[in-house]
């Protein structure tokens, strides 16, 4: 099974179009060290030839053609892919825009749970994405699922769905209570078990506390791909450029007593690796202390172009 992590920066990329933060300032001038990323995305192969998406980014036209294996081959026909499948882990713009860029009536297959299909199919500019062409599938929580590309046929690839800690997407919040709770455990964030012949890897791009079932669930996996976003739960507050916690915007922070690195430790896992991380994001400079102390406590960064063999 090959995974390729296409997009490894939170919502917004980095540099952020719009952000003057130090790092942001590194990223666009070229620092060494410190590399720019596109927003997340995972593209996983059990053969090196048809892929499957973890997530659709609005960066997935410039993530395609820094891939040579997602796009057609030079012998194929005038229209082809081989993206045979889009995996959504939730509702949130940084997921799902992406979809809007691979409308050109391409058969592939869209899987999510129903809470996130529902949010699709309310909003009608996903029509041009013509069910007929790209057919909907909900992904039920806890049950193991072949994936079928868009003509039913087997991409080899099966995953498990299963609810984690988050929050409702953004654009679904209600603005005029702004002391509402809009964390969510019902399905609108998920995780994902992607298994290819005893090989499982796990995708949890997003994902606001780590409990004990979700710690045994991880034991023992090849690979697991886990929310980065921010170094410390006040991140974005302290640089000046937000005013919300982690734990408000429905993500763990790598480091504090219930941070990621705390939570994980001391689990069988073949490889750790954070992605999904935020342009204020001091680990994205990898001379800092703070990326050091994440590679010494046993995990990897990730960065756009980075691929792993399982």
């Amino acid at each position: 099974m090959r995974l390729k992590i296409i997009g490894s920066a939170a919502g917004g990329g980095f540099p952020q179009w719009n952000c003057n933060h130090r790092l942001s300032q590194a990223a666009r001038f070229g620092q060494a060290g410190v590399r720019p990323r596109t927003q997340s995305s995972l593209a996983v192969s059990p053969d090196g030839k048809g892929w499957v998406l973890f997530n659709a980014s609005p960066d997935i036209r410039q993530q395609i053609a820094a891939t040579p294996e997602l796009q057609p081959r030079a012998d194929g026909e005038l229209r082809a892919t081989p993206i045979r499948a889009v995996v959504l882990t939730n509702g949130d713009v940084d997921h799902v825009a992406g979809l809007l860029s691979l409308r050109e009536r391409q058969p592939f297959a869209l899987y999510a749970t129903q809470e996130v299909l529902d949010v699709i199919a309310q909003n009608s500019i996903f029509n041009v994405l013509d069910p007929a062409i790209v057919p909907r599938r909900p992904l039920p929580l806890g049950e193991t699922v072949a994936v079928l590309d868009g003509q039913g046929e087997e991409t080899g690839l099966a995953v498990e769905a299963f609810a984690v800690a988050g929050k409702i997407a953004l654009y679904l919040e209600d603005s005029s209570d702004p002391q509402a709770d809009f964390g969510s455990d019902s399905g609108n964030t998920i995780g994902i078990r992607i298994a290819d012949r005893g090989r499982n890897a796990f995708y949890v791009p997003g994902c606001a506390r780590v409990d004990a079932a979700l710690r045994e669930r991880f034991a023992g996996a090849s690979c697991l791909l886990f929310d980065g976003t921010l170094y410390t739960d006040d991140e974005m507050i302290a640089a000046g450029v937000g005013q919300k916690t982690g734990r408000r915007m429905g993500h763990i922070s790598m480091e504090g007593a219930t941070g990621a690195v705390a939570a994980l430790a001391g689990l069988a896992i073949g490889r750790r690796i954070f992605v999904h991380i935020n342009n204020t994001n001091p680990v994205l400079d990898e001379n800092s202390p703070e990326h050091a102390r994440i590679r010494m406590a046993g995990w990897e960064i990730a960065h756009d172009g980075m691929e792993l063999d399982l």
